[in-house]
C-alpha cells in the first residue's frame, strides 16, 4: 500500500538562502492563460486528482478561458520546493509548510482554498503500560522530525505542562516508523494516517493524544503565488469553483459520490472503506461557507502564532529570523501577525466567499 503522503520537511538555513535567490522570479507577474498546480497523495488532496481526471477542473478553466494543468508530484517537499522556485503557480501544502518553505524563502503566497484540517489523522501512541500523555516523560519518541507530527507532539507536551526537554526525539522516516514501533526498543511514536491506524491496531498500544485535541491547527491548503493571483484572478475563480464542485460531488450520498471516493481511494493506494475511514478523521470543509467561517475566525490567527513560535524555535523561519514575528502573515478583515514589511503568507477568504454566495 502506498503511504498517503509524506507530510514532512527538512529545512535548513542553506535551503532558505537558495529559495530566497529564486524568489526573484515572482517579483513581476503578468496576465497569462496557462497555469500549473501541483498535488501529492493525501486523503484531503485526492479530490484534485479526481477533479483533473473527471474533467471538472477543465470545465471551470474553460469557463474562464484559461488552461490549468494539474500535476502529481511524488515527493511532497519537492513539490513545494518546485512551487517556491516558480515551476508551479499553485501547490497543496499544510499551513506550517506554507510558512516555513515558500514564505521563509521569500515567496509571497496566498492560501486560496482552506480544504480541511486534521481531526484525528495525526496522533501520539505509547506501547505497554503508558496510558496517558504524561507517561511519555523520559521516553524516546520516534517521529519525522520538523514535521506536523513534531508540531503535534510539542503542542501535546505543552498541554500537560511538559516540553521537548522531557523526551528525546528520534528522527524516523514515515516509511520506517511502523516497523520501528514493532521493535522492543521503540515505545513511543507520533505519526499520521494510515500509519497511525496500523500502529494503533497493534496489541498493547494506547493513543494518548491526537490532532482532535488541537482542532484546526494542522490545516491542508491550496496555496498560490500571490502576484500571479493578483494578475490572474481567473485562476483563483477556476480553482475555487472546481474545488467546491468536487466537494459537492464526493460528499453526496448517491452512486456518483461513491464512484468519486472509490476513484480517490484507488489512486491513493487503498480501498473505499480505508479512504472513508481517513475522511472520518479529517474535517473536510465540503461547503464553502464553512471554510470561510474557519478562515475568518480569530482562532486561525492564534493557530498561526503557535506555528510561528514552533517554527522559530526549531530554526525553520530562515536566516535572519530574530523571533517568531519575522515573517508577516495577513488574515481576512485586514488583520496581521508578524512583520508587515516582510508579509509573505496571506489567508484570503474572498474566492471561497464567492463560491459560498454562488458568484463564481
Amino acid at each position: 500500500m502506498k503511504t498517503f503522503l509524506t507530510r514532512f520537511k527538512f529545512f535548513t538555513v542553506l535551503t532558505a538562502l537558495v529559495l530566497s535567490l529564486v524568489s526573484f522570479q515572482h517579483a513581476v507577474a503578468s496576465e497569462k492563460t496557462k497555469f500549473k498546480v501541483a498535488w501529492t497523495i493525501y486523503v484531503g488532496w485526492m479530490p484534485w486528482d479526481y477533479g483533473d481526471q473527471s474533467g471538472i477542473v477543465k470545465k471551470w478553466a474553460d469557463k474562464y478561458g484559461i488552461e490549468i494543468e494539474v500535476v502529481q508530484v511524488n515527493d511532497y517537499i519537492e513539490s513545494i520546493n518546485q512551487y517556491t522556485a516558480g515551476a508551479f503557480d499553485g501547490c497543496v501544502m499544510t499551513n506550517m509548510d506554507a510558512l516555513t518553505i515558500p514564505a521563509a524563502g521569500g515567496v509571497d503566497s496566498t492560501a486560496l482554498i482552506v480544504g480541511d484540517f486534521s481531526n484525528g489523522n495525526d496522533g501520539v501512541v505509547l506501547k505497554g503500560a503508558g496510558k496517558s500523555l504524561k507517561d511519555i516523560k523520559g521516553q524516546q519518541v520516534n517521529l519525522v522530525e520538523l514535521s506536523v507530527s513534531h508540531y503535534l507532539l510539542a503542542r501535546g507536551l505543552e498541554s500537560v505542562g511538559m516540553s521537548e526537554k522531557d523526551i528525546k526525539v528520534v528522527n524516523t522516516s514515515d516509511a520506517d516508523i511502523v516497523a520501528a514501533f514493532q521493535t522492543p526498543d521503540v515505545t513511543a511514536v507520533t505519526t499520521w494516517n494510515p500509519l497511525l491506524s496500523e500502529i494503533t491496531a497493534m496489541p498493547k498500544t494506547s493513543k494518548v493524544f491526537d490532532s482532535s485535541n488541537i482542532p484546526g491547527e494542522i490545516i491542508d491548503l491550496m496555496v498560490v503565488n500571490t502576484k500571479t493571483l493578483e494578475a490572474n484572478p481567473k485562476l483563483g475563480k477556476a480553482l475555487t469553483g472546481a474545488w467546491y464542485e468536487i466537494m459537492s460531488t464526493m460528499s453526496a450520498s448517491d452512486k456518483k459520490a461513491t464512484e468519486a471516493r472509490t476513484f480517490m481511494a484507488k489512486a491513493s493506494g487503498t480501498d473505499l472503506k480505508g479512504y472513508d475511514a481517513q475522511l472520518a478523521s479529517t474535517q473536510m470543509f465540503y461547503k464553502a461557507a464553512d471554510a470561510v467561517a474557519f478562515t475568518e475566525s480569530p482562532k486561525l490567527i492564534d493557530t498561526m502564532k503557535n506555528v510561528s513560535k514552533f517554527s522559530f524555535t526549531h530554526g525553520l523561519l530562515g536566516d535572519g529570523a530574530s523571533d517568531e514575528t519575522f515573517i508577516g502573515m495577513s488574515f481576512p478583515g485586514g488583520k496581521t501577525f508578524g512583520s508587515t514589511s516582510n508579509l509573505k503568507l496571506r489567508f484570503n477568504s474572498d474566492y471561497m466567499k464567492m463560491a459560498a454566495e454562488g458568484k463564481l
